[in-house]
């Protein structure tokens, strides 16, 4: 026997993934070793997937243990590459799935981001489901959320969730390391159709455009030509010092995000229900994506059996100026996009301006006037952003222009 390697998680408590265990042999050829909750129905697929893995990668004799806990395909051969990385023995071949047509969709910079909802790299479990709940957007996460041991396996695991999990349309997102690890992590990603890459710890636009330079070197190398857009994560002090540089390092920046655990222990306090200490911060960032014209996005509520809470929290956000939040739980989308919706009154006044612009401009006039008040465009932007958002929310009828009885 030469040697060992293994991936993957086992136990009572698994679902969704599986343990994988491979040790090299001089002969015997392929000798697998199942133990699977669904071995009736599916043992003989699973045996078979993990041998042609295996033969891919040229490995001829090892023995194989498998305990599964009802692991997809994806997952499967995610831990079988890990397994076989860590033995030195993929010679640089990568095990990739069938891209699936249902993973194509483009995004587009000017959607909403109300909320994002953050799913740990190396937890299958959680990815299979995720786009159900119509989060605005998912967020596969190969940085805090996975220990230093397993960063290599949730790079594939990802690799392999943006080829064959349905996220039903949502925008898919993923937030690297720091570097250097987070300039290696794109070339798992950027091929597969990610939408937005989050950059963690973000400090200087100099990072910002290394993430860019990278990005442009792998999509010319895959002969690809779709947008990828970023959203920094300022989490530091400095970072908030230079968040408007930081939001205008490159044209495909097009949110600012702020993450206030990293971001209070960096000032030496305690974050806090009421917020004093990062209040500073949240107006800064806000006002650096207003300046730049990309989305303010909030930071996590971090109590997810506190619906009360987190509803005041958005509304604070709200009345800030973000225009999202992250979110740690499926639970805290509906009260996240329930409290990002625009009151009547917001809607109200946006159906005026939107009107008065469009007046304004069927009559060939330059400028656009509600009342004795001159309209400035980022205003009838903002309006035209809140309808469109009443609209999607179902607080605004389709034939809102006709007058009558509007809101929902």
């Amino acid at each position: 026997m030469n040697s060992s390697a293994e991936a993957g998680r086992k136990g009572s408590d698994v679902r969704s993934d599986c343990w994988i265990k491979i040790q090299q042999a001089d002969s015997g050829g392929i000798q697998l070793r199942t133990n699977s909750k669904v071995k009736i129905m599916y043992g003989k697929s699973i045996e078979e997937l993990v041998t042609a893995g295996l033969k891919f990668f040229n490995i001829a004799h090892a023995i194989i243990d498998i305990e599964d806990s009802g692991a997809l395909p994806f997952t499967i051969m995610a831990r079988v590459e890990t397994a076989v990385k860590r033995l030195n023995l993929d010679g640089d071949k990568e095990w990739l799935p069938d891209f699936r047509d249902f993973n194509k969709y483009a995004t587009f910079r000017d959607r909403f981001r109300r909320s994002r909802l953050y799913l740990p790299g190396n937890e299958p479990k959680f990815m299979i489901n995720a786009g159900i709940h119509k989060p605005d957007g998912i967020i596969l996460d190969l940085e805090d959320s996975v220990v230093t041991s397993e960063k290599d396996a949730a790079q594939l695991l990802v690799r392999n969730a943006l080829r064959q999990v349905n996220f039903y349309g949502v925008e898919r997102m993923v937030r690297i390391n720091q570097f250097p690890r987070g300039l290696e992590d794109l070339k798992f990603i950027v091929p597969n159709n990610v939408h937005v890459i989050l950059i963690p710890k973000s400090e200087s636009a100099e990072q910002v455009r290394q993430v860019d330079n990278e990005v442009k070197q792998i999509l010319a190398k895959y002969n690809l030509n779709n947008e990828i857009y970023y959203m920094p994560i300022i989490e530091s002090a400095l970072g908030v010092i230079k968040a408007y540089e930081i939001a205008t390092a490159v044209p495909n920046v097009v949110a600012l995000t702020i993450g206030l655990e990293d971001y209070t222990a960096d000032l030496g306090t305690q974050r806090t229900l009421d917020g004093r200490e990062s209040f500073w911060a949240r107006s800064q960032i806000v006002n650096a994506a207003r300046a730049a014209g990309v989305q303010p996005i909030d930071t996590v509520y971090s109590d997810v059996t506190d619906m009360e809470g987190l509803r005041h929290s958005v509304l604070e956000a709200k009345s800030l100026g973000f225009e999202g939040k992250g979110c740690i739980h499926p639970r805290q989308i509906q009260v996240i996009h329930e409290a990002f919706a625009p009151t009547p009154e917001e809607i109200e006044k946006a159906k005026n301006i939107v009107l008065a612009f469009e007046e304004a401009e069927a009559k060939g006039l330059g400028v656009v006037s509600l009342g004795s008040k001159m309209i400035d465009p980022p205003v009838v932007k903002r309006a035209q952003q809140s309808i469109k958002l009443a609209l999607e929310t179902g607080n605004l009828n389709s034939d809102w222009r006709k007058g009558g009885e509007q809101h929902g």
